[in-house]
């Protein structure tokens, strides 16, 4: 299998598996790029990304695009290609959906749609049932067992189609924890050419029974003595998310420096919520929250960087310190 390392800073324009015999932007690509530097530009305020993000668009995410527009190529048949876009909580994954929604149907002349796993959540009904006959946890959305993966099945089934349809996209209203009533749904026409599935726990492989013995923070302990929640979590991580992820063609993965990064920046999330919109959990609370993903995304932090077919290793500013890319043609 074909694998390059590259560090951040050093020939940033060949991040992605290319032909040396063509420039790493061609000038036509480097033309429409430069024509959609205003819808770039509100997507950045959008967003509120700054400097030290918006100078890496050139050198690492369009390329990234371009090979991604390169896989899609290669790939036969009409159905759309289903990238995985795993990433921990706060890692920015939502933002480079977004960006490369815009690079490869602006640059590249892709259909494309981003979804998150977020919006396929059980319905807070839902939840409340499976509180009442499984485990008290599981009313807190966010581990595995509080998706509708029959419907998210479905949805991606319905936009990879072919032919021309209209799919209703479902979406999950946090600020009342509990899904959108249908006509808030968004519609999205197919054929597709990409399909951007993000989420957390997307890709994610169950852990070993040896694994989960021993609580591991303070929720456990207190909340979960007997493992049931965990192992319940884990038995749906092994069976129906198996199946959900089970048509990811290309598996991203940004990868955070270890666990204490991965609350920080879900404690800076919780800040600029509370900046925006006067709520969100103080200290004490987003703590207990977190602990509810912490088992998964050690586990996904220490296992999956090993498989993930592009692997972007994050520094604790969120820029990618180093890109690895598995598989694909390699550079001829």
């Amino acid at each position: 299998m074909h694998e390059i390392h590259i560090l951040e800073g050093v020939n940033t324009t060949d991040l992605w598996p290319n032909d040396p015999r063509e420039p790493a932007t061609p000038p036509a690509t480097a033309a429409r790029f430069a024509a959609a530097a205003p819808r770039l530009a509100r997507y950045y305020a959008a967003e509120r990304l700054g400097a030290d993000f918006t100078r890496r668009v050139p050198g690492t995410y369009l390329p990234m695009a371009a090979w991604l527009a390169r896989r899609r190529a290669q790939r036969p048949g009409g159905r759309a290609l289903l990238l995985g876009l795993n990433g921990s909580q706060g890692s920015g994954k939502s933002t480079l959906a977004g960006l490369l929604c815009i690079l490869l149907r602006a640059v590249f002349g892709l259909r494309v749609v981003a979804l998150s796993l977020d919006d396929f959540y059980l319905t807070r009904a839902e939840r409340h049932a499976l509180a009442k006959t499984t485990h008290p946890l599981f009313i807190t959305r966010g581990p595995p067992g509080t998706h509708d993966t029959t419907l998210a099945r479905d949805t991606l089934a319905a936009l990879s189609q072919s032919t021309s349809a209209t799919v209703a996209v479902p979406r999950f209203d946090k600020a009342t924890d509990d899904r959108a009533p249908r006509p808030a749904w968004r519609e999205v026409t197919t054929p597709l050419d990409i399909i951007i599935f993000e989420g957390w726990c997307v890709g994610a492989r169950p852990q070993p029974p040896r694994q989960l013995q021993n609580p591991i923070n303070q929720l456990e302990r207190e909340q979960d003595p007997a493992g049931v929640w965990r192992r319940t979590a884990n038995a749906c991580l092994a069976d129906d998310y198996r199946a959900l992820f089970a048509g990811i063609e290309i598996l991203m993965m940004l990868k955070a420096p270890h666990w204490r990064q991965v609350y920080a920046w879900r404690s800076l999330q919780e800040r600029k919520l509370r900046e925006r919109a006067a709520t969100g959990m103080d200290a004490s609370a987003l703590r207990r929250f977190v602990m509810h993903y912490e088992r998964l995304t050690r586990h996904q932090l220490a296992e999956m960087p090993r498989r993930a077919d592009a692997l972007l290793r994050l520094d604790g500013t969120h820029q990618i310190a180093e890109v690895v890319v598995r598989g694909g043609q390699d550079p001829a």
